[in-house]
């Protein structure tokens, strides 16, 4: 999807005095040297170790029902084996988007090698070998991605509902991502009033220079007013000038919650 022309031109509309006077202002805000160090480094949190992992299923239409009701027994029961290092974050079927889709969230605390400490343990564990076994005849395609989280973000934390979720997918141009991170930064202040921001990732392993940035609605017509709300901020249209020249293709999922997600 490309980005929204009526973004574009709401930010070169917006794009005043007064907001030369923010961009002049801004030059004295920190800045992340991208020089000194991997944007992974200087973007990510210092204070944990987290590393998450995203998985893509495009399941069978004939077999979405199937498919949630087979995840819905059988991940929560992996997950209560205090062993395993790795906690669900969320798990959903797509709505508005690619059709017919599963997308779900892994945290792993301790991150590189408490992703292998609980391959490991899996290969084992003959109830997640016939799991994968008999989901593997209802999927068409499977891809995913190991993602760190921003350190501007919110985490991740469980969430009553009911909510739906958008997971809007950026795929930046290589070599962007600390000029991303510098401007998202100062910006996500402007979208946090409605506890909407949910969490902040960019990709390490699978397609790189991709970010996913995770948002929590009532319902569609909260979408709306909450991002039509971010407009009327002051600065909000700054961002945006600065970060859609950055983005090759962009995407937004709407997504709903499965039973067993602890985001609702």
């Amino acid at each position: 999807m490309a980005p929204r022309l009526c973004s574009i031109s709401a930010a070169a509309r917006f794009y005043s005095k007064d907001n030369e006077g923010s961009w002049f202002r801004s030059l004295f805000v920190h800045k992340v040297d991208p020089r000194k160090d991997a944007h992974s480094t200087l973007l990510s949190k210092k204070e944990t170790s987290n590393l998450y992992k995203i998985q893509f299923h495009n399941v069978k239409p004939e077999y979405l029902d199937a498919y949630n009701s087979l995840t819905e027994a059988v991940l929560p029961k992996l997950h209560l084996d205090e062993d395993y290092p790795c906690s669900l974050v969320g798990n959903w079927n797509t709505w508005y988007g690619e059709q017919d889709q599963a997308v779900h969230l892994w945290r792993f605390s301790g991150g590189y090698p408490a992703l292998m400490d609980c391959m490991n343990k899996l290969k084992n564990n003959k109830e997640y070998l016939e799991f994968r076994k008999e989901r593997s005849q209802m999927l068409l395609s499977r891809r995913n991605q190991l993602l760190l989280e921003f350190s501007f973000w919110n985490e991740p934390q469980p969430r009553d509902g009911p909510n739906i979720y958008e997971l809007r997918t950026y795929k930046l141009k290589p070599g962007t991502m600390i000029e991303w991170g510098n401007n998202w930064a100062r910006a996500i202040k402007y979208r946090q009033e409605n506890q909407e921001a949910v969490g902040g990732f960019f990709s390490q392993i699978g397609e790189l220079y991709v970010v996913h940035h995770l948002w929590a609605y009532k319902d569609l017509q909260s979408r709306e007013e909450t991002r039509n709300a971010a407009w009327r901020k002051r600065g909000w249209d700054e961002n945006v000038y600065y970060t859609v020249p950055l983005v090759r293709h962009m995407e937004s999922r709407i997504m709903i919650p499965l039973k067993i997600s602890p985001l609702q």
